[in-house]
């Protein structure tokens, strides 16, 4: 809006209230001009941008000012004038202005208008008003009448920027003042607890050269305020008496207004979009004695389970404005007092106290370099992999809620990617809503606190569609990682066979060597070439690479939505299932009978024994004596 603050309506999110005065229906693209003045005949005075507020405790009651403060409870269908004009009736020109004195119609003789407007949230009849000429009045009888009770301190062309009625206590407010028409760029906030009788100046640690132009008070945490000036964000802890910087990565720019809604702190720049910080519940749980304890983990927000991205084409190009979402899990703030000299751990677990992510500051980030080499698309989508801090200072990270994820023959990247914040694929098994366990540990000593994990509430699968489609994500991922185990140990005998094969004297174990790398070689495979990893025509004979791959075209299928999975799905995770099982068999035989066969002989002619559990030095081994098999 370019003129007016707005006001969403709280019995109607469609229903949006700004500009000159209009009343917006945005599911229709309605507009309706409510003005109290229909035609300007300079009845009142207003300003470019005048406050439009509903209160807090009538959800009916919408105000609305010019310098005199308007009423309605009908949507704006008819207003009803509860102020008095409550601007200065007259005062001199400040020296700095007076130069343009002379070419002004009015000779400085201008009067303000009421700028700020802030019903109170514990007293329906309490208003608090502010002029930007600098007075605050109050009323506490719904407007019948009003008392002045300005603070000695401030002086004409003062603009009272917001008002902030307290959130605990019908007495308390916060008004911050910016006097720039005065050439003075100090900080001004000023705090009451008593109606306004008195009134103290609360400035310590605010910028000295840039005026104030917003104060909140957070709605769930007594004497947690936040500060908005005309370079940046603060915080004070204890009712504005000390302020520190909340700055981050937000652009040293004008902060317009703040906003807390739910957890969140929303900050409205001047020019530079809005900005959200999500969760200040550590901000809520802070204390002087957490800041001084070795490590603290604070108590986790109430996470929920949504899809991070349900786009499925091709991303937009970069350069188009985006705004960005909020992480996709569960954050989880911690703080060290000092660098961690050992391994700081986080763990998740569920209600049973079994293992669901593990993390820990020695984790090495997969390099760029790999990941372009690996992936043809560009690096701008790649979300930088987190890694734990043991750095001393405060700390956030964020689960993904899903389980580790699986061991894979093939990652990638999805079409549907978002600049900066594309996961690789494939991800483990999504979380189920429910009670987890976040424990952190730091220089041997645990802190642990709860986690409650919600469902997407637009999700209406039952809880029993959710528990199948974990029991089919967790199965496919348990299939994928004993594939990927039992394809290593294959690859590493074939090697080990290529190596007796071409060592001197092979000629007399030669013919055991090739025929036990045959039978190998069916439970080898190969990565499948076909369009999306599927077989292009006829039936399949499984190996440990297709198996791999089949299971984990399975875990993105039924990862694919919030339900459970088709029976189609099921059938063919069974198949794989048995599949699995007769493959363990013939190798559980291979490493129990063929391969101790062959050893004996090869013990006999002086040559090194097959290994199964020893690494391979590289991938997928080579055929020996002319053996055209994968």
């Amino acid at each position: 809006f370019e003129y007016g603050y707005i006001a969403v309506d709280p019995l109607d999110s469609n229903i949006v209230y700004g500009a000159r005065l209009t009343r917006t229906n945005q599911g229709m693209g309605e507009v309706a001009d409510i003005a109290p003045e229909p035609v300007r005949r300079g009845e009142y005075r207003y300003d470019r941008t005048l406050p439009v507020v509903f209160s807090p405790l009538n959800h009916h009651e919408l105000f609305f000012s010019a310098n005199v403060l308007f009423k309605t409870l009908d949507a704006g269908k008819s207003w009803q004038v509860i102020s008095p004009d409550l601007s200065r009736e007259s005062y001199e020109t400040p020296p700095n202005l007076g130069a343009f004195t002379a070419s002004d119609p009015e000779k400085g003789k201008h009067r303000g208008v009421i700028y700020a407007v802030a019903p109170s949230f514990k007293e329906a009849s309490t208003i608090w008003a502010g002029t930007d000429d600098g007075l605050i009045h109050i009323t506490r009888d719904a407007g019948k009448s009003w008392q002045n009770i300005t603070p000695q301190q401030l002086t004409p062309w003062s603009k009272v920027s917001i008002i902030e009625a307290g959130h605990f206590s019908a007495g308390t407010a916060y008004a911050a003042i910016n006097c720039f028409h005065l050439d003075d760029l100090r900080p001004h906030i000023y705090r009451t607890h008593d109606f306004g009788k008195t009134w103290v100046e609360i400035a310590k640690g605010l910028a000295a050269n840039a005026p104030i132009n917003a104060v909140r008070e957070d709605p769930a945490h007594q004497g947690l305020l936040f500060a908005g000036s005309e370079t940046s964000v603060y915080v004070s802890f204890n009712d504005g008496d000390d302020w520190q910087p909340l700055q981050l990565n937000l652009p040293h720019t004008s902060m317009r207004d703040l906003a807390i809604h739910g957890d969140d702190l929303i900050v409205g720049t001047h020019g530079r979009s809005f900005w959200i910080l999500d969760d200040i519940t550590p901000l809520r749980q802070w204390t002087p004695e957490a800041a001084q304890t070795p490590a603290h983990l604070y108590a986790p927000q109430t996470a929920v389970r949504f899809r991070w991205n349900r786009n499925t084409d091709t991303p937009l190009p970069p350069e188009i404005p985006a705004g960005q979402n909020p992480p996709d899990g569960a954050i989880i703030d911690y703080s060290l007092a000092s660098a961690s000299g050992g391994e700081v751990k986080l763990e998740i677990f569920d209600a049973q106290n079994r293992l669901v992510r593990s993390y820990a500051s020695s984790d090495k980030p997969k390099p760029m370099d790999k990941i372009a080499a690996e992936n043809p698309i560009p690096m701008y989508w790649v979300r930088p992999q987190q890694i734990l801090s043991a750095e001393a200072g405060f700390h956030r990270f964020v689960w993904d809620l899903h389980y580790t994820a699986p061991d894979s023959l093939a990652h990638e990247f999805p079409i549907s990617a978002i600049v900066h914040d594309t996961p690789e694929l494939p991800l483990g098994a999504f979380a189920l809503p429910g009670r987890y366990i976040v424990k952190l540990t730091v220089d041997g000593k645990t802190y642990t606190q709860p986690l409650t994990l919600q469902m997407d509430p637009r999700i209406k699968t039952p809880e029993a569609g959710l528990r199948a489609q974990f029991a089919v994500e967790s199965g496919a991922v348990r299939g994928m990682n004993e594939s990927f185990k039992l394809l290593a140990q294959v690859n590493s005998v074939r090697e080990q066979l290529r190596a007796r094969a071409a060592a001197p004297g092979a000629a007399s174990w030669a013919e055991p060597v090739s025929a036990l790398d045959k039978k190998v070689a069916a439970l080898q495979g190969g990565p499948e070439s076909s369009f999306f990893g599927l077989p292009s025509s006829g039936k399949q004979t499984e190996n440990f690479s297709t198996l791999n791959q089949h299971f984990g075209s399975l875990l993105a299928i039924a990862d694919s939505a919030d339900s459970a999975p088709t029976s189609q799905a099921e059938t063919v995770y069974r198949e794989k299932v048995e599949a699995l099982q007769k493959l363990q068999t013939q190798w559980a035989a291979i490493r129990n009978q063929d391969i101790p066969r062959l050893n004996s002989e090869l013990i006999k002619s002086g040559q090194p024994a097959i290994e199964p559990d020893k690494p391979a030095s590289a991938g997928p081994a080579s055929t020996v004596e002319g053996d055209d098999e994968p």
